[in-house]
């Protein structure tokens, strides 16, 4: 018996495991995020396939002197979540036709400088990746979405005019689910990328969702969400197609700012959301970059392209995939690789911000913690340490200081004050003329640098980007002299910088390497980026700078406005209620100005035109985690925009140290054309021991003579070596790039730089000594006496002339 008894024990214990094992698999399965077998993977292998091609193109760009931009692959990961069929209207869309599609009508993109109008010498070559979410996940988005819903009021539909209920969405509180999102898609547990991590691949996403509005319909609490995400999603019929708007309108607001269905998060992926709105903004009374119901496309005018009386066709699905393909690469050129505001080649060691307030009263100082007003020191650079590379110390000093005490600086703020006449529609109808005050930013800036106020002169003369160009190495150019007959040449020999520059993992087998005479190194410079805050009592209280800012920006200072206006209507406006700028508030602005200086950032809503030679404005991604424009209302800067302004630093480099190989191939062609070519343009080789058959071929082949020549031929044979070992580190450059290993392209491309302007000035130094030899002599061309070439020529001649007559001769008819 006892023996039955344990037995039946045991079983009872191994049924009851059993079942403890089980009860937790069957909760956690009904969980949304799970890594199971089977669930979408990223890839990141694209540039093996491209490797080829961006090396063929930099090999035509530095031996043939092609206008061939910098290949560098761009990964796009566009996810899809409700177009599988299971959200809204039950549309699918195919991830693998749609990718087709995207690479086929966006290959490539090419940034360019705002502040030149020029296209830079980089172009990106353009990678998709598309995917569908699953299920679960689409099912706790809904579910975030209808918890974090918030009545507003009604609204008026843009179709049917009808007043329908409105809910906003506050997008900070729905961020966290997409990042979780993000983070099970692509195998990233933590939120975002510290300075030691972050040269890793980091994939940038688009998240296009097309949710179900009547699941989440926030006033309908019967539905049980949780229920659906492992469940059977039901087909919809006719009746319940027509009633997928949900008889309401939900839009989002990132940290209170405008109103819209698309944001900017603060990591690296950005949310177009089909299902929301439509929402309407942009500037009164102009048409460009405003964003109409039309801007983004919605899946009701696909399915019912005439109204709900008719069925959708082919033609309206194409013209949704094109309106789709369309939205991504607009969100491509404005917000993961817009343009370049500056372009300045920074390559100090230290940067130095100094925050420098000059107010003309005493009421109040923006620097007291504590207050409305206050600006937040701290918070200031813990974004701009975001901005740099690592290695750069950064140094940020804020003061404030009386403009009654520095006359010069009063009477250069007087200067800049400047006024335009208005139009406006007031409530009855009719114009209205008046004169509007502002300030403006490029005229203050110009008195503050005339004036002879140490405060102001004195920081935007060492301000100037320029000077850390001009000295921030040292070289012993004695070398020159004595390295330039042998082969240890000081230029072209060294060892790169980056060469030395390994892994984190690896710095523990890192040598520290010698340096030997003529070895190029950093000095310890320091970038200033003085910032000027003017905190004015008195003054028009609608007092703003120009193009309605309370920022000026330039590549080397930063002006903001600061008074004590409540609030200041802009003429832009968000839906039905214009938009208002807080002259009290200066942070935001102050980080703008500096991210624009230090990053090159330009605002997400412009963009260069070479059409119309001036910025164009869009003003569809003027929302989300970014402190530019009207629309804004956050003082913290997008993960996705801080990987541009690292780029952007490293792109500068580039484009400079190509632009400076292109004057020096021109200038030894130009010293070429001048002296190293025959009167019949034959260009002259040097002497070589040829046999004479080599001597032939060179001769009616290769068209090149054997005359002395006054160009040394080792140089050439230098710099030939000096473009390969180049054609490496660009195909380095663009593989780091690819992989975002920011740190190890930073380091290659300050080298690249390095080496491009040394070599310059060792080829102009070599030229300048090979014309001095020459000008003891004069070149003078005649026809030799005796040579061997005029005997050559003339048995040429003679031999054709006596083919022809042969010819002629046998095949004339003979005479009847």
């Amino acid at each position: 018996m006892r023996s039955k008894s344990s037995l039946l024990f045991l079983l009872q214990w191994w049924i009851l495991a059993a079942l403890s094992l089980l009860l937790p698999q069957s909760e956690s399965a009904r969980q949304a995020f799970r890594r199971d077998p089977g669930h979408p993977h990223w890839h990141h292998n694209a540039f093996l396939d491209v490797r080829d091609s961006v090396r063929s193109d930099v090999r035509r760009m530095l031996h043939t002197r092609a206008e061939v931009p910098f290949q560098v692959p761009l990964e796009v990961n566009v996810v899809l979540i409700g177009l599988n069929g299971d959200g809204g209207y039950r549309y699918a869309v195919d991830p693998q036709k749609f990718e087709g599609f995207l690479r086929d009508s966006f290959p490539s993109h090419r940034p360019s400088c705002l502040e030149t109008g020029e296209p830079l010498d980089i172009e990106h070559h353009m990678v998709f990746n598309t995917f569908p979410a699953g299920q679960p996940e689409l099912i706790a988005l809904e579910k975030a979405l209808k918890e974090a819903m918030i009545s507003a009021g009604t609204a008026r539909e843009t179709e049917f005019g009808r007043e329908v209920p409105l809910f906003e969405v506050e997008a900070t509180i729905v961020e966290p689910i997409f990042q979780k999102l993000y983070s099970y898609i692509f195998d990233i547990d933590n939120v975002g990328f510290s300075a030691p991590e972050i040269d890793k691949p980091a994939p940038t996403a688009i998240f296009i969702v097309n949710f179900d509005k009547v699941r989440m319909d926030p006033r309908n609490k019967d539905i049980d969400l949780d229920s659906l995400m492992y469940g059977q999603i039901s087909r919809l019929s006719d009746e319940d197609m027509q009633k997928q708007e949900g008889d309401y309108i939900y839009r989002y607001r990132y940290n209170g700012g405008g109103a819209s269905q698309v944001w900017l998060s603060s990591g690296r992926f950005v949310v177009i959301d089909l299902s929301a709105g439509p929402c309407t903004y942009g500037k009164i009374e102009t048409e460009e970059g405003s964003v109409s119901p039309r801007t983004v496309p919605r899946i009701r005018n696909v399915m019912f392209p005439r109204g709900f009386g008719s069925l959708r066709d082919h033609t309206s699905h194409d013209n949704f995939m094109g309106h789709l393909a369309a939205l991504i690469a607009t969100t491509v050129e404005h917000v993961i690789a817009p343009d370049v505001k500056f372009e300045t080649v920074d390559l100090t060691t230290r940067l130095l911000i100094p925050i420098i307030v000059l107010q003309n009263h005493n009421r109040y100082n923006i620097m007291d913690k504590g207050h409305n007003y206050s600006i937040d020191v701290t918070a200031i650079e813990a974004e701009v340490k975001k901005l740099v590379h690592e290695g750069q110390e950064l140094v940020i000093v804020g003061g404030s200081h009386a403009l009654h005490r520095h006359e010069k600086l009063a009477i250069a703020v007087s200067k800049a004050m400047r006024g335009h006449s208005l139009q406006e529609t007031k409530k009855d109808g009719r114009f209205h003329v008046h004169t509007k005050t502002f300030l403006d930013g490029a005229i203050l800036k110009e008195e503050m640098e005339r004036s002879a106020d140490v405060l102001a002169a004195g920081l935007l003369e060492v301000a100037d980007p320029s000077l850390s160009n001009k000295f921030f190495l040292r070289q012993d150019w004695m070398n020159w002299m004595d390295g330039a007959d042998g082969s240890g040449d000081s230029i072209l020999k060294h060892k790169p910088l980056w060469a030395f520059h390994e892994s984190k993992g690896n710095k523990a087998r890192k040598k520290v390497a010698e340096k030997k005479k003529g070895d190029l190194h950093r000095t310890y410079g320091t970038r200033v980026i003085p910032v000027f805050v003017l905190s004015l009592a008195d003054v028009d209280p609608h007092l703003l700078m120009e193009e309605e800012s309370l920022v000026w920006t330039s590549k080397d200072v930063v002006i903001v406005l600061q008074h004590q206006s409540e609030k200041i209507p802009l003429s832009y406006v968000s839906e039905t209620d214009r938009r208002h700028a807080l002259p009290l508030q200066a942070q935001q602005h102050i980080v703008a100005g500096i991210a624009s200086a230090l990053g090159g950032l330009s605002a997400p809503y412009e963009k260069a035109s070479h059409v119309h030679e001036r910025p164009v404005v869009n003003w569809l991604w003027a929302t989300g985690c970014h402190p530019f424009g009207p629309f804004s209302n956050s003082s913290q800067i997008s993960q996705m925009l801080l990987d541009v302004a690292l780029r952007n630093t490293i792109y500068a480099r580039v484009d400079s140290a190509l632009r400076k190989i292109r004057d020096t191939s021109e200038t030894v062609q130009s010293f070429a054309a001048e002296y190293l070519k025959t009167p019949l343009g034959e260009p002259v080789k040097g002497k070589k021991n040829k046999t004479t058959t080599e001597l032939w071929l060179e001769k009616f082949y290769k068209k090149t003579t054997n005359l002395p020549e006054p160009f040394p031929h080792e140089l050439v044979e230098r710099l030939e070596k000096y473009l390969d070992s180049l054609e490496e580190q660009l195909v380095d450059l663009s593989s780091l790039l690819y992989d975002h290993r920011l740190q190890d392209a930073h380091m290659n491309s300050s080298d690249i730089f390095q080496s491009a302007m040394f070599t310059q000035q060792y080829v102009d130094h070599v030229l300048v000594g090979e014309r001095e030899k020459m000008r003891c002599c004069d070149i003078e061309y005649k026809y030799p006496v005796q040579s061997s070439q005029t005997f050559v020529y003339g048995g040429i001649l003679l031999a054709g002339f006596l083919v022809y007559f042969v010819v002629i001769f046998f095949s004339s008819p003979p005479g009847r």
